[in-house]
């Protein structure tokens, strides 16, 4: 007769120190995007490929084309 082994997965109820920090940086990451595409003409803009509608959606990377 074989043995069967079941294991339950616990879930974390409290943010670890590396998640926070990562959220962080995520943030910031957002952020710095969010400001250097606001920062262009919409000319440059247009050369890329992009409008200003476009640019909260790449910030996040929620962008699909």
């Amino acid at each position: 007769m074989a043995a069967i082994d079941f294991r339950t997965a616990s879930v974390k109820t409290s943010f670890s120190i590396i998640s926070m920090i990562a959220a962080v940086v995520s943030w910031n990451d957002c952020r710095m995007t969010r400001n250097s595409l606001n920062k262009l003409t919409t000319r440059e803009l247009d050369d890329i490929g992009l409008v200003r509608g476009d640019i909260e959606a790449i910030a996040t990377g929620t962008l699909i084309r």
